[in-house]
């Protein structure tokens, strides 16, 4: 079967902002635009120091934390549970019906992050929350001539994470050689996009070009069973990220740390939160 040749539908630049004493933050992917960007909600660009973010609830979603520098402590007030993730971890954080948590830098540190926020189907936003931590020891890892690709959810070329999804997700991270070039499979439904992290390349069937700090959307496969996406670095070294998955296609209400298909389910996490029933 020929795989469909994706093209790029547009790009954006994610600049940084200063969010305040010891934090710079860039809207990787712009909230609000739920159907856009289905099944993703918001990717953050984060550099903080300890202190910067407190005590917070989540319910509806799943946060998908990628460590770039530093090292991230993560405390869960449900379970009492601590992990630390250092460069190259992730953790895939199931909010389901309500998790309490807190992300803090290690003393002295600076913190150099990416979180995507996933939705999760109405079906499965009250399920129990839970977390995997994808540690970069163990990531599987595709090799091709100048290339290499870490798969933290999904596959590539036949490498396959055994990262759980409730919505099937695609991310991997992509470096390249100046003169290298792959091509990533992807089912014809998934929708998504390329981050570039640093250096610069071309993208897709009209070879579009994406500098560091870009936001690359991919184009649609409709009627196409199986397709790909063509990464090359022609110029000098690249590294880019892509996320991709499958829409959900409900209709979202997104109200701070709670997204959920209604106002009135937003109303009663609210008075879950505030009556302690996320630590039952």
């Amino acid at each position: 079967m020929t795989a469909y040749a994706r093209s790029i539908r547009g790009t954006r630049t994610a600049d940084i902002q200063h969010a305040g004493p010891g934090h710079r933050h860039s809207f990787v992917l712009e909230p609000g635009k739920w159907s856009e960007h289905d099944p993703f909600l918001v990717l953050m660009e984060d550099w903080f120091q300890r202190g910067s973010f407190d005590v917070h609830p989540h319910r509806g979603i799943e946060t998908v934390t990628y460590v770039m520098e530093g090292r991230l402590e993560h405390y869960d007030s449900k379970t009492g549970e601590s992990e630390t993730l250092g460069p190259g971890d992730a953790q895939w954080m199931t909010a389901g019906r309500g998790v309490i948590h807190k992300e803090d830098p290690a003393v002295g540190e600076t913190v150099h992050s990416l979180q995507l926020w996933v939705n999760l189907p109405s079906a499965s936003k009250m399920i129990e929350p839970h977390y995997q931590n994808l540690r970069s020891a163990g990531m599987p890892v595709r090799e091709e001539p100048g290339a290499t690709v870490r798969v933290f959810s999904g596959s590539s070329g036949g490498i396959a994470a055994p990262t759980r999804n409730i919505v099937p997700i695609t991310m991997a991270e992509f470096r390249l050689e100046p003169g290298a070039s792959i091509k990533q499979d992807l089912p014809g439904s998934y929708n998504g996009f390329l981050f570039v992290l640093e250096g610069e390349g071309e993208f897709g069937a009209d070879r579009t070009r994406g500098t560091a700090r870009q936001v690359l959307f991919l184009g649609g496969a409709d009627g196409h069973e199986s397709s790909e996406i063509e990464i090359s670095a022609p110029n000098g070294p690249l590294k880019a990220l892509l996320y991709a998955g499958e829409p959900v296609r409900e209709h979202v209400v997104a109200r701070g740390p709670f997204v959920m298909n209604t106002m009135e389910q937003i109303v009663q996490a609210y008075e879950d939160y505030r009556d302690g029933k996320f630590l039952g």
